[in-house]
């Protein structure tokens, strides 16, 4: 294994973990201050019982995706350093905001946890506000860099010497806020439809009570919610790629021949070889209407440009295909859930729609990662959009292989130790 192949996994070890837990800093903080909320409406215990179990979990998770973090920035460090003096010049002060961000949530969980019955009721919920807010504002700003990655502006390079021409020129980009919208949303939905698959399946064990019944519907109603907006922000995202990575666009869709009225590929898998996308179902006219409201329009297929400049076609539009699919289906349950709901009637003794749920638990955290995929596959072989690619990037240091394996023995190990505490909480919770 070369350390170009060794490094690359590692990031992908790396952030496909620590992407858990950034999206339930993200989500579950907001789940946790909705029902506070209702408790302080109604004064109902089960809100405050549960805002309680989520709060442990959100610090026990925060700590763990904290070391993760850290493990990650050595990683950047020690594995990319051409591409860490280039990106630090230009966008490392969005590195430190977003900081900023993560102590602000860090100081509140703190607050937060061992302020009840300490603080008043509404400054308590108050705390939780702040890290709902700071765990989306990390969020978004992190993703700053990665849209500057994607879309490089606001400096000068000629090769050795980095020049710095307007330090926030990223955030002026549509591109940052339509990947910020999108992700963010695709957190809320992922954290959403994880807890409501768990109270699901609780429920399918045989608890009836208010807690969980209160959990799946919050769960559902921010699913839902995020899972009518996550296509709306899908399709901004899309036609933003379609005109300004339009090789990313022909690998995410499967589009090898530039042509007019090129088809919707739903499913499929691309033979590189033969330059087409095999097993399809093809809607004529579909991608270049969604790409630019004509039918008709030209689409630049892989063919526009030397295969050098090839990302990984199969992977990218398998994790796109992924990507879309799990968003599609979790829409679908969300519909099948509140027509159920509002039908009326004992959502509980619902069988089929309960295992749906339960089965689906995963799915927007599969949607998550297939969307990072896409980001980040269909951008090579660049590792900074059209200015540095990414095997001249990486370390010329020896050892990069057995640090793979070293960091993902860490992983390994806290992973293992999430489950077995998660565990023990959930046993305390249904005791409670």
């Amino acid at each position: 294994m070369d350390s170009l192949i060794a490094a690359r996994l590692q990031m992908t070890v790396s952030l496909a973990f620590h992407m858990v837990f950034a999206a339930v800093g993200i989500g579950l903080p907001l789940l946790m201050v909705i029902v506070e909320g209702l408790y302080l409406r109604t004064g109902r215990p089960h809100y405050k019982a549960l805002a309680k179990t989520w709060a442990k979990t959100t610090g026990l998770l925060f700590a763990v995706g904290a070391v993760s973090g850290t493990a990650l920035s050595l990683e950047l460090g020690l594995l990319w350093p051409r591409y860490m003096e280039l990106l630090g010049a230009v966008v490392g002060h969005i590195f430190g905001l977003e900081g900023y961000a993560f102590f602000v949530e860090a100081i509140f969980i703190g607050l937060y946890l061992y302020g009840w019955d300490r603080m008043s009721p509404r400054a308590h919920w108050g705390c939780g506000v702040v890290i709902a807010v700071s765990g989306m504002l990390s969020g978004v700003l992190v993703l700053g860099v990665n849209a500057w990655m994607q879309q490089p502006v606001g400096f000068e390079w000629d090769g050795a010497r980095v020049s710095v021409t307007d330090p926030i020129a990223i955030f002026r980009q549509p591109l940052w806020f339509y990947m910020a919208w999108h992700s963010t949303l695709a957190c809320y939905l992922a954290v959403a439809f994880a807890v409501a698959g768990w109270y699901a399946l609780r429920m399918l064990r045989g608890d009836r009570s208010e807690s969980t019944r209160a959990a799946l519907v919050a769960a559902m109603a921010v699913g839902a919610v995020s899972a009518v907006l996550q296509p709306l922000s899908g399709d901004l995202l899309a036609k933003y790629v379609f005109r300004t990575q339009p090789v990313k666009f022909a690998a995410m869709e499967g589009q090898f021949k530039t042509q007019t009225h090129a088809p919707l590929r739903i499913g499929g898998w691309p033979d590189t070889e033969a330059g087409e996308t095999r097993y399809a179902l093809e809607i004529p006219g579909g991608l270049s209407y969604l790409a630019t409201f004509d039918p008709a329009a030209e689409v630049p297929g892989l063919d526009a440009v030397p295969r050098s400049e090839w990302p990984n076609v199969e992977l990218t539009h398998a994790a796109f295909q992924a990507m879309v699919g799990s968003g599609m289906a979790l829409l679908a349950l969300s519909g099948w859930y509140w027509w159920a709901w509002f039908r009326g009637g004992d959502v509980v003794a619902r069988r089929r729609l309960l295992w749906s749920l339960a089965l689906g638990m995963p799915l927007g955290f599969v949607g998550l990662e297939a969307g990072w995929f896409v980001t980040e596959v269909g951008r090579q072989p660049w590792v900074i959009q059209g200015v540095m690619r990414t095997a001249d990037a990486v370390t010329p240091a020896a050892g990069v292989p057995e640090l793979f394996i070293g960091f993902s023995i860490l992983y390994v190990l806290l992973g293992a130790t999430v489950v077995g505490l998660l565990r023990r909480l959930a046993i305390g919770s249904q005791s409670e």
